[in-house]
């Protein structure tokens, strides 16, 4: 198989995933950790890179189609940024595999939500 397919369509498709919202990047993280070989530092970066053009374009088109509420914004922007902050300096400063374990945890309990609140929906 050629070298690059697998990452192009590992981008790709948490590329779709993370414009609908679903948490495109944290799949992305772990096929990048899991499947590709990439370190988990190394992930989180490429990660965040990743991230931004996506979280850019949704946001403009959340915006333009009525969908940002600004006042939850407001209130959400600055909490939000201290904990990216803290949780930028936990990254580089805890050993990676102290960080697995409640990724995983955190994996899990993500995917048993989305499935139970998909299950109330129907």
């Amino acid at each position: 198989m050629v070298k690059w397919l697998l990452p192009f369509l590992a981008a790709l498709g948490t590329g779709v995933l993370s414009s609908w919202g679903v948490g495109g990047g944290t799949l992305l993280l772990v096929l990048m950790t899991l499947f590709l070989g990439v370190g988990h530092r190394e992930a989180q970066a490429i990660n965040l890179l990743f991230f931004l053009p996506t979280a850019g374009i949704s946001l403009f088109f959340h915006r333009k189609n009525g969908f940002l509420d600004r006042e939850v914004w407001r209130q959400a922007a600055v909490p939000g940024t201290a904990a990216s902050l803290l949780g930028a300096v936990a990254a580089v400063t805890v050993d990676v595999s102290l960080l697995r374990r409640p990724f995983g945890v955190f994996l899990i309990y993500s995917g048993v939500s989305m499935l139970l609140s998909a299950r109330k929906k129907s």
